[in-house]
């Protein structure tokens, strides 16, 4: 096995394993891996497919999901709790959101490691407007940098007191997109000084936080290419907002990244990202990513160490207490 991990984030295709996803993950020696709806039947599978991935690369590898509650949540009722879309519950909330918030991503936390998943892609830190594409706004958490800010914290904070590595997204902010980047590729004519005093604003506070994911999209006047593939974004990242954790993509293969797979890999560990995210299971793309990702450069594999170290023991504390606590504050309210 190298020394470096392989700069990927990779995800298997089905609900376990086959001989040829093991021999590959194997070789490969993926950061980390990252599962879907597809990969989620019952609480003893999920467990058995996160060991057979860890066995894969001989290590603990952080198995990440995209649990942000609302339309965003990977596992369901009856494998997680079912939760509001978060702008909702930030509104139903309101002066107790903060804490609701901690309490909601605690819960998630315990229900994640539950299941040896270790890693969730939330806090969601794009600030929501009222041009907001219908595909993001309602996963926001508020309309103010500051509003974000504060709730995105709580949410990392339960997170982390849970046992699971947050992920803040979409850097260097999506809030101003009017198209989905599933889809379409965003171009944001906001000028530079919007953009520093709310969308990169709402990321400043959590510059120190272990792991972050791009966006795929253009701020024209800011730059030509997707801020995935951008140096110059990538840059600002660092930069100007800050950040010095470790970096991944958002997934590689969504329609606002033009190119082959193979490209857009090559093209994100160019621009400066630690990583590349790859989602959708396929093993031919896979294999033409790990081509062009490789390992890791030296900065990417201490950034990815630090994070893993970051890593905690879950709280011991009871869910339904937990629930029970977030149900007070709604009833404190007038």
């Amino acid at each position: 096995m190298s020394q470096h991990f392989g700069a990927a984030i990779l995800a298997p295709e089905g609900l376990q394993l086959t001989a040829g996803e093991k021999d590959f993950f194997a070789d490969a020696n993926p950061f980390g891996f990252i599962l879907f709806a597809r990969n989620l039947d019952t609480p003893e599978q999920i467990r058995a497919l996160n060991a057979e991935l860890r066995d894969t690369v001989g290590r603990d590898a952080p198995v990440f999901i995209d649990q942000e509650g609302g339309r965003v949540q990977r596992l369901r009722a009856p494998l997680a709790t079912d939760w509001l879309p978060p702008l909702d519950d930030v509104a139903l909330f309101g002066e107790a959101a903060v804490e609701a918030m901690r309490l909601r991503f605690l819960i998630t936390a315990l229900e994640l490691r539950s299941y040896g998943i270790d890693g969730n892609c939330a806090p969601m830190l794009d600030v929501a407007r009222a041009e907001t594409h219908a595909f993001l706004r309602n996963r926001c958490y508020g309309e103010t940098p500051d509003r974000v800010s504060e709730i995105g914290l709580a949410v990392a904070q339960g997170l982390m007191q849970g046992g699971v590595l947050p992920v803040i997204k979409h850097l260097p902010g999506h809030g101003l997109a009017q198209l989905d980047s599933h889809l379409d590729l965003p171009r944001i004519s906001a000028p530079r000084e919007e953009l520093e005093r709310v969308d990169f604003e709402a990321f400043r506070a959590f510059h120190d936080l272990p792991l972050g994911m791009t966006a795929h999209l253009v701020y024209e006047g800011l730059n030509e290419q997707p801020a995935t593939v951008d140096p110059a974004m990538i840059r600002l990242i660092r930069e100007d907002i800050g950040f010095t954790g470790f970096l991944m993509t958002d997934d590689i293969s969504m329609e606002a990244l033009s190119g082959t797979i193979a490209d857009r890999a090559r093209g994100s560990i160019a621009a400066g990202c630690d990583c590349v995210l790859h989602c959708n299971g396929e093993m031919p793309e896979m294999v033409a990513l790990m081509h062009e990702a490789g390992e890791m450069s030296d900065a990417a594999q201490a950034r990815a160490e630090a994070a893993l170290a970051a890593r905690t023991a879950p709280a011991d504390v009871d869910i339904e207490a937990l629930r029970a606590e977030r149900e007070a504050l709604l009833a404190g309210r007038p």
